[in-house]
């Protein structure tokens, strides 16, 4: 059996292709892909392949500091939010880290600005590496100290 790490209902994450570290993400055992808040979505072609530029706002109380990202898309995808709305979505796929952990995720890029959190962690994206502990917060934090 493969080495899984337990981790919290609510973790911070590094994103560290798109400059984003210590982002608080919820982890979500019942969404089956992740999906992260992004402003200003724009599709571009980059090097000659299609791409999507997005600004990230990766302090949630300040909303003055922005990141301007650009990903290659991966996929688009039609998906059925919490509240039972289907939306066509960019899917990126990029690394990213939890504790000890890097892996490559997919995300959708999507507007979260009324969600608590900025970040959704979903189960296609945690299912190989971790186990969670709904009743914990930041455990994989606390391990990388």
């Amino acid at each position: 059996m493969k080495d899984r790490m337990i981790i919290g209902h609510i973790e911070t994450i590094n994103l560290p292709e798109l400059g984003i570290e210590q982002l608080p993400a919820r982890v979500d055992t019942g969404a089956q892909t992740s999906s992260l808040h992004v402003d200003n979505i724009k599709q571009i072609n980059h090097k000659g392949k299609p791409a999507v530029e997005f600004d990230i706002h990766p302090e949630i109380h300040n909303v003055a500091k922005v990141i301007r990202c650009c990903a290659p898309i991966y996929d688009i995808r039609k998906v059925k939010s919490s509240n039972g709305m289907s939306e066509q979505r960019f899917v990126i796929k990029t690394k990213a880290q939890l504790g000890r952990y890097i892996w490559q995720i997919e995300i959708t890029l999507t507007d979260r600005s009324d969600m608590t959190y900025l970040m959704l962690l979903g189960r296609q994206a945690i299912a190989d590496n971790f186990y969670v502990d709904a009743s914990q917060t930041f455990i994989a934090s606390m391990k990388a100290e």
